[in-house]
């Protein structure tokens, strides 16, 4: 188990990078039930005025918590998790996306040793989640 008393505000407790294809949301689109076809038609998603196909926001937001949960080695420990969607995670055809998730110590509660963790979650060095926090019991 993480130790609390070791942690201080701007320590990187985590960074992964996520490789996505569109097998990835077709697989997602089964598991969640969502079948819009902008998560896998490239020319509908061009015809609603997207640029290409797009990555489902919450499998983005489940990516992005996992190197969280991953750390605290107990996914119970996740007391709060929210994000803003910014931008668009776009997985071409033939190259899929990359997505890099940093998980940093944004605050410390000492009375109850909960830490905030905030996530930074980037495709081509853009930030795609903006708020993203997760906030964990250290105790």
């Amino acid at each position: 188990m993480v130790d609390y008393s070791s942690l201080t505000k701007g320590d990187v407790v985590a960074e992964e990078n996520f490789h996505l294809t569109r097998d990835n949301l077709v697989r997602y689109a089964g598991a969640s039930g969502d079948f819009n076809p902008i998560h896998y038609r490239d020319d509908v998603a061009v015809y609603v005025g997207l640029p290409g196909v797009l990555a489902h926001g919450m499998l983005t937001m489940g990516l992005a918590v996992q190197p969280v949960s991953n750390w605290v080695g107990d996914p119970a420990r996740i007391v709060d998790y929210q994000v803003r969607f910014t931008r668009p995670v776009l997985v071409d055809g033939a190259t899929g996306a990359d997505v890099t998730i940093t998980a940093t110590v944004g605050a410390l509660e000492d009375e109850t040793k909960i830490a905030r963790i905030d996530l930074t979650a980037k495709f081509n060095d853009e930030t795609v989640l903006g708020k993203a926090q997760v906030r964990v019991n250290l105790a």
